[in-house]
């Protein structure tokens, strides 16, 4: 089975570029499901720029994700926000990567596996989304997605990927009850 994940894998193009992404339906239902999931979220209000106010751009970034077998679950659209365009101690005072460093996701396994615990992996979909943003930030609409009005930025409540900003309260509480070595 894992033949078949690596060929399936390796024959698969992954996009790089909206105007490529926009005329496949695959990726154009995965981006509308990304978008109806942020606004869903609450992620932003659609606003005109305030003045002072410089919004960051955003990109699409695409990945198919794949089953143990090498078939196609779906294929994954991702709008991230262009955060390398921020200043430190301009844009924002914090950071926060919601990254595990591989010593620790081997040191968490080997007890696990030691203790005979069962483990379950999972994808949770858009889970540094929730926390809320305590700095005010603004974001130019989306590649497609565009507002009527050429003016209107998106206000941002919540993180986006990306994001530079530390967003306050950003794991769900189910994902915090993990054993201390998994975070």
């Amino acid at each position: 089975s894992h033949r078949s994940y690596l060929a399936a894998i390796s024959k698969t193009e992954e996009l790089r570029f909206f105007h490529e992404a926009v005329t496949n339906p695959l990726w154009k239902d995965a981006m509308i499901k990304e978008i109806e999931a942020l606004e869903k979220n609450h992620t932003w209000s659609i606003v005109d720029l305030p003045a002072g106010k410089k919004p960051i751009d955003c990109k699409w970034v695409y990945k198919v994700k794949y089953t143990s077998d090498g078939s196609i679950e779906r294929y994954k659209a991702r709008l991230v926000i262009r955060g390398d365009e921020q200043v430190a101690g301009l844009d924002y005072t914090e950071t926060f990567a919601p990254v595990a460093k591989m010593t620790s996701v081997r040191t968490f396994l080997t007890v696990a596996a030691a203790k005979g615990w069962e483990l379950y992996q999972m994808d949770v979909h858009n889970a540094f989304l929730h926390g809320d943003l305590d700095e005010e930030v603004y974001m130019l609409m989306s590649p497609g997605f565009c507002a009527s009005n050429p003016h209107k930025v998106c206000w941002l409540h919540k993180s986006l990927y990306g994001l530079c900003q530390e967003p306050i309260g950003g794991l769900p509480s189910s994902l915090l009850h993990l054993h201390p070595m998994a975070l």
